[in-house]
C-alpha cells in the first residue's frame, strides 16, 4: 500500500480518538456540573446546544462588538432574526445529547482508522 493512504489512515485514527475521547470527557463535565447544581439547589439546568455554543464563543474570545463570521453567531445566538425554527431546536436539545452522539462518531473513525491500519499492515507483510 502507499504511504499516503497509510498515513491517511493514521490521521483518521487520530482524530476520531482526540474527537472521541475529549467528547466523552466533556460529555462528563457536563452532566457532573447538571449534577453537581441540581444536587446543590435541587432543580436540573438545562444547558442547551445554543447555550453551548454560546459559552466555547465566550471561552474562545469572540465579542459580540467583533466582526466576522463567529462574532455573527454570537449575536445569533443571542438575538436571532432569521431562521427562528434552527434557533428554538439549537436552544431545545441539551448539548450532553450532542457530546455524546460526537464521542460516538470519532469512536467510530478512531476504530475504522484502526482496522484500516491492520488492513495496510497485513497487505504490506509487516502483521
Amino acid at each position: 500500500m502507499s504511504r499516503v493512504v497509510k498515513q491517511s489512515a493514521i490521521l483518521v485514527r487520530v482524530a476520531g480518538g482526540i474527537v472521541a475521547y475529549g467528547c466523552l470527557g466533556a460529555f462528563l463535565c457536563l452532566i457532573a456540573a447538571q449534577l453537581y447544581r441540581w444536587l446543590r439547589a435541587g432543580e436540573w439546568t438545562h444547558i442547551g446546544i445554543a447555550g453551548g455554543l454560546r459559552a466555547l464563543l465566550a471561552w474562545g474570545g469572540v465579542m459580540d462588538t467583533d466582526a466576522g463570521r463567529l462574532a455573527e453567531l454570537a449575536r445569533w445566538l443571542d438575538a436571532p432574526t432569521d431562521w427562528l425554527g434552527w434557533h428554538k431546536v439549537l436552544d431545545t436539545l441539551p448539548a450532553s445529547l450532542l457530546l455524546f452522539t460526537l464521542s460516538v462518531a470519532g469512536n467510530w473513525a478512531f476504530v475504522y482508522g484502526s482496522d484500516r491500519l491492520d488492513e495496510i499492515n497485513e497487505a504490506d507483510g509487516q502483521a
